[in-house]
């Protein structure tokens, strides 16, 4: 192809031929548990910071960041499988994988939260404190955003290493 035919005459962008799509970075575990853990602790910190509610603020270190991380971590673990993933992850849709996934996941941290807010004060020596409350809303939020955001990803990135 002769670049003459790209030139519209506007502006130097616009002669140039246009670029391929950019490889996605691959899947790392380690990247992804990372930014599971600082994205929602650098939000909702901030926003508890911001509003002044500081129990928000140190829940967005604990129980939001680490249940995003956790759950990045055992979801992306589970994805690569030792490297061989699954082959039903790979061939049923995105949508359906994530959204069975979230329903996993979100279940999972929902029995967790109502177990640490409910059950465990009422049958040991653990005092009901306001931040246990919290959890009920903290644990399945944060399981479904980091589920979420992981499964995407790691199907993005398997679906480019196929291709």
């Amino acid at each position: 192809m002769h670049p003459a035919k790209y030139r519209t005459g506007r502006n130097r962008a616009d002669s140039r031929p246009p670029r391929p799509p950019r490889p996605s970075r691959p899947f790392t575990l380690w990247r992804e548990v990372l930014t599971a853990y600082a994205a929602p602790a650098l939000t909702a910190g901030t926003a508890g910071v911001i509003t002044g509610q500081r129990d928000l603020a140190v829940a967005a270190c604990t129980s939001i960041a680490g249940t995003s991380a956790l759950v990045a971590f055992l979801i992306g673990t589970w994805l690569r499988s030792g490297g061989q993933p699954r082959r039903w992850t790979t061939t049923v849709p995105r949508g359906v994988l994530t959204g069975v996934l979230v329903i996993a996941t979100v279940g999972a941290a929902g029995a967790l939260g109502w177990f640490t807010a409910e059950w465990l004060p009422a049958h040991t020596p653990v005092p009901a404190v306001p931040w246990l409350e919290r959890l009920r809303v903290d644990l399945p939020v944060s399981a479904a955003l980091a589920t979420t955001i992981v499964t995407l990803r790691w199907r993005g990135t398997a679906a480019a290493s196929r291709a």
